[in-house]
């Protein structure tokens, strides 16, 4: 598997993680289902955020990870990579999320890498049974990774 990463930064505000740890998490997500290819990921402010998920999913609010799976490729050139497709992912609602779910920065921005790239892979959470299928996945990459189960209820005290 060779999944290669491109990071590109809108914004590093409030904090985001550099571009090596997130394609890191983007290589353990992608695992060997991505086969070759390669993914874009994003950091976006609020306002960009909130456009592009205005633009291409019709909620006028920024949100936490939009995934954008590239188009099927007929056949592509011999050794070269597929794309996977894009992810843009905003830097001011990961770290409003994490203050409020009480985790960790990067165990927030982890946990949204892995789920983008999933999205990208074709797993979704629109039926409950899928929904519980992707979780469980992202909890096994997450706990690979070294972090807590994103879906822990966390408790005040």
């Amino acid at each position: 598997m060779t999944l290669e990463v491109d990071v590109a930064f809108g914004t590093r505000r409030p904090w985001s993680p550099s571009a090596r740890r997130l394609a890191g998490w983007a290589r353990a997500a992608g695992g060997r289902a991505a086969g070759r290819a390669v993914l874009a990921i994003r950091v976006v402010t609020a306002h960009e955020s909130r456009r592009l998920n205005r633009t291409y999913r019709g909620k006028d609010r920024p949100t936490n990870v939009l995934s954008f799976p590239a188009e099927p490729v007929a056949r592509a050139a011999r050794g070269a990579a597929r794309p996977l497709g894009d992810l843009a992912i905003c830097a001011a609602v990961v770290a409003r999320e994490a203050r409020r779910q009480h985790k960790t920065l990067e165990a927030h921005w982890a946990h949204m890498v892995v789920h983008g790239v999933l999205h990208l892979l074709g797993h979704d959470h629109v039926r409950s049974r899928d929904a519980e299928r992707m979780e469980r996945r992202e909890v096994r990459l997450l706990a690979r990774l070294g972090f807590a189960d994103p879906y822990e209820v966390a408790t005040d005290g």
